[in-house]
């Protein structure tokens, strides 16, 4: 099955060049939900090779599907950003530009990793108002990642920054220098799980496990090989901000340690529904379980949390049995609203 999709360019609002992807479907009859992806990937991470994928079973419900394309997409200009950038310029244009195109009122999300940050980011400071409804995974205003992962930030990321601007899991496929074919040889040299190098590479970038944002046994092996074109550039500056977030406990501005998005209740009324993964080694479980904490404080008995047994990071989206386990559960809450 072919996903075919309009492409509708938008400015964030301090001028960068994103674009959203609208699913052309006849049976849109619910009003528009907008996918959000992580850092380092597209808005094509929640297309993996399966008739059974997130957008074809949200176009079958009869959702009006919208794939965007922020600042941190590998199909957009190479630049270095900061979830800050994203958050008061990106998500709120995109939500914009959906309300102007459907004229409607109300807007539903589900986004994943520094999509969720950075659009969480956004619904706490009420710049998102159109957005009712938030399903969040992986992780959402409190990272929490293991231990490993600390060391890496607090260590190896400074290191790291005096060579690079960038780091790229593309090296498994083609190292372009001297530097990126030391990083790719310590990669291989340290990673012995039946990945592919790209896959190894993605490990190593972004956590702490063998792999780190999928278990394997969730993938066939048409997804493992997609995969490896999914995943490219991923700014420095992205991980000098998480570093102090994560230090802090709770996102946190790139420029303000003092303060953070959780010190005061959110300046939104959508319902938030957190995913997490209990084999997450990227952002642990934990990150999801306390956010949801926060958002009962605020409001009792509104929200939603889900943990889900034998899933990690990614395979959320794209793991074989999915569309069982995992995608009924958010097409229910939408239904909820």
């Amino acid at each position: 099955m072919t996903a075919y999709f309009e492409t509708i360019e938008f400015e964030a609002l301090d001028g960068f060049k994103c674009d959203l992807k609208r699913l052309k479907s006849n049976k849109a009859t619910k009003g528009p939900v907008i996918l959000v992806h992580g850092a380092g990937v597209s808005s094509n991470i929640f297309n993996p090779p399966s008739k059974n994928n997130i957008i074809f079973q949200l176009a079958e419900e009869g959702y009006d599907v919208w794939l965007e394309n922020w600042r941190g997409s590998i199909h957009l200009e190479p630049n270095e950003w900061n979830l800050d950038q994203v958050a008061r310029n990106d998500h709120p244009a995109a939500v914009k530009k959906v309300a102007e195109i459907t004229g409607s009122k109300e807007i539903k999300a589900i986004i994943h990793c520094q999509g969720s940050t950075s659009f969480m980011m956004s619904a706490v400071m009420g710049l998102i108002p159109e957005v009712k409804l938030i399903i969040s995974n992986a992780v959402s205003l409190h990272p929490i990642v293991p231990a490993f992962s600390k060391f890496k930030l607090n260590l190896l990321v400074p290191i790291v920054s005096r060579f690079f601007d960038y780091f790229d899991p593309q090296w498994g496929l083609a190292a372009p220098d001297f530097k990126s074919k030391v990083i790719l040889a310590f990669v291989k040299a340290t990673h012995w799980e039946k990945d592919s190098t790209v896959g190894k590479m993605v490990s190593f970038t972004y956590g702490s496990g063998f792999p780190a944002l999928w278990e394997l046994e969730n993938l066939d092996e048409k997804t493992k090989d997609w995969i490896q074109y999914e995943f490219a550039h991923v700014p420095l500056s992205f991980f000098r901000h998480m570093q102090k977030c994560v230090r802090h406990g709770a996102l946190t501005p790139v420029n303000n340690e003092d303060r953070d998005y959780v010190s005061e209740p959110p300046k939104t009324a959508a319902r938030m529904v957190l995913f997490g993964g209990k084999k997450n080694k990227c952002f642990l479980s934990e990150s999801q379980e306390k956010t949801f904490r926060f958002l009962e404080s605020t409001k009792p008995d509104f929200h939603k949390l889900y943990l889900l047994e034998g899933y990690s990071h990614l395979d959320v989206f794209f793991g074989k049995n999915a569309h069982i386990d995992v995608f009924p559960k958010m097409i229910n809450e939408l239904e909820l609203g």
